[in-house]
């Protein structure tokens, strides 16, 4: 094992796990090959083994070969409450990252499991927020005078612990699609918000949709002692964003907006919030994952589209809508790779471990953390 210079172990893909990490990389069980031709007859028939007893989730990121077995598809989210509504279902499948299938679990019944079919589908925008590296935050904070006008607010992309954090502090959680409503909320109930984990998504919303200034936002560095900020820069912000981003929408620069205009004459430019603030005021549209399914679903044929978001979404969405020319935003590929680690081989393993009663990759949530997490999400789903 390595530690890097920030603190955190590398592990060798499939060796080893961090108990104090957002995620594990242990498989498990053997592996069917990936070479196997009969995995999606095999995933075919454990699911049909299972009938109602089973209810698979996939989130927009995941590649065809998984989606394809998926009951319901949406964003993290929409997945999660989704599960709650299927009290029935025994066994909630998510095909999707670490932090969904813990909100699935806090969402969902005790008489429920959750799996994720491979624990080392993390999130590196949730594992960039630790909960004791959020606490040190936190004290900072007092110590400069200033908690108790802070509001935390953090992004549904974080671990539970995070969730939990924020209600226990009087914050609450937020998606792309409500970020705006829960800031509004959050000034409401104090004079700052310490937003977490992704500096863009805060930015982005305090600064285009709430009118604040780039002059009004501080990034806390959670490596650097007192997250590398004055007492006097704490006290005059009034959001202090967590210097947290999206390995895929974080990648999107200004260059690859200017060169796909200068490439396709006419071309819209939609992207995603989490995107960096000089490629979000270059693009023509921003909004979230369904919001930028339902600007495409409504887009006259004939129009071309350069997307800013997960290349299985952008190449999904070109395929359903032939009528229009729609590109990935960057010409270098990149897609999600913790995502991507569920695969037909690892969905398959899980799928008949739970047909033959073996219930793998469980995901559960402590009781504390559930009870504390579910307050920062029931303040959310009681934004007006």
């Amino acid at each position: 094992m390595t530690i890097t210079e920030t603190g955190l172990p590398l592990f060798i893909l499939g060796q080893g796990t961090d108990p104090h990490s957002e995620r594990g990389v242990d498989c498990p069980g053997e592996l069917p090959p990936a070479s196997d031709p009969t995995l999606v007859e095999r995933a075919r028939v454990a699911k049909e083994r299972l009938g109602d007893r089973l209810f698979v989730l996939g989130h927009h990121y995941q590649r065809d070969e998984v989606i394809q077995f998926a009951d319901v598809t949406g964003d993290s989210f929409k997945l999660a409450r989704e599960a709650a509504a299927r009290p029935e279902a025994e066994y909630i499948v998510f095909c999707g990252v670490h932090f969904m299938a813990e909100s699935a679990d806090i969402l969902t019944s005790d008489a429920q499991k959750v799996v994720l079919p491979d624990l080392a589908a993390g999130c590196s925008m949730a594992d960039m927020a630790t909960f004791t590296q959020v606490e040190d935050c936190w004290d900072a904070l007092e110590d400069a005078g200033i908690a108790d006008r802070v509001v935390p607010i953090t992004y549904m992309n974080s671990s539970a612990d995070i969730k939990a954090f924020c209600g226990r502090h009087g914050g609450a959680v937020c998606t792309s699609s409500n970020a705006r409503r829960a800031l509004t909320w959050a000034f409401e109930q104090g004079e700052k918000v310490l937003f977490l984990p992704d500096q863009h998504l805060g930015r982005n919303t305090a600064v285009l949709e709430m009118g604040l200034s780039l002059d009004d936002c501080v990034v806390y560095n959670p490596h650097r002692p007192n997250g590398g900020l004055t007492r006097e820069q704490l006290e005059n912000a009034k959001m202090i964003l967590w210097k947290g981003h999206c390995s895929v929408h974080g990648r999107f620069s200004a260059a690859c907006v200017d060169e796909v205009r200068a490439r396709i004459p006419g071309v819209n430019v939609l992207v995603h919030p989490e995107c960096r603030h000089e490629v979000v005021t270059k693009a023509d549209f921003v909004g979230s994952t369904e919001y930028i399914i339902r600007k495409l679903e409504e887009a006259p044929a004939g129009s071309s589209w350069a997307v800013g978001t997960e290349l299985n979404l952008v190449r999904r969405l070109a395929g359903r809508f032939p009528d229009k020319t729609i590109t990935f935003l960057d010409k270098t590929v990149c897609y999600c790779s913790t995502m991507n680690r569920i695969d037909l081989p690892h969905l398959v393993w899980a799928l008949e471990s739970l047909a033959d009663g073996e219930v793998v990759n469980r995901i559960t949530v402590d009781a504390d953390t559930t009870h504390w997490a579910k307050v920062a999400l029931d303040r959310m789903l009681a934004l007006p």
